[in-house]
């Protein structure tokens, strides 16, 4: 099994360490060189619909799997307690599947999210005319 070390960091830095995953939670972002040894840099950002990071205050976690599909190495891992789990490969057809969901899953959070903020504007515009008329306020 693969260990790999992690550094919290402000900035990532132009020079990636192999087996170093570095963590700026200031930038919601991870960046380490693919695990199967081919040099790409792979970013993982961390939101709702991406990445999640966990840290136990020893060792870090990394949600979903890490599918580098756009590489040629197509290497598919989990990083789960500093430790690197190898996933199966994907066949195409999974690929895309995979690529659909994720649209599908952003999309519909996205879309929500902005449907609350439409309800919650609409709410304070509702107030403010209500005050307005009731206080002749601008």
């Amino acid at each position: 099994m693969m260990i790999i070390s992690h550094k919290f960091v402000v900035n990532i830095p132009d020079n990636l360490s192999e087996r170093t995953i570095y963590i700026s939670i200031k930038y919601g972002t991870a960046v380490h060189k693919c695990c199967c040894g081919c040099g790409e840099e792979v970013v993982t950002p961390f939101s709702k619909t991406d990445w999640q990071l966990i840290f136990d205050g020893e060792s870090i976690s990394l949600f979903p799997s890490i599918g580098n599909w756009n590489f040629n190495c197509k290497s598919h891992y989990w990083i789960k307690n500093n430790c690197i789990e190898w996933a199966p490969q994907w066949s195409r057809d999974e690929i895309e599947k995979g690529r659909i969901d994720d649209f599908l899953i952003k999309n519909k959070y996205y879309n929500s999210k902005k449907l609350k903020d439409r309800k919650h504007f609409s709410l304070l515009k509702k107030i403010k005319l209500f005050l307005n008329k009731k206080y002749k306020i601008n």
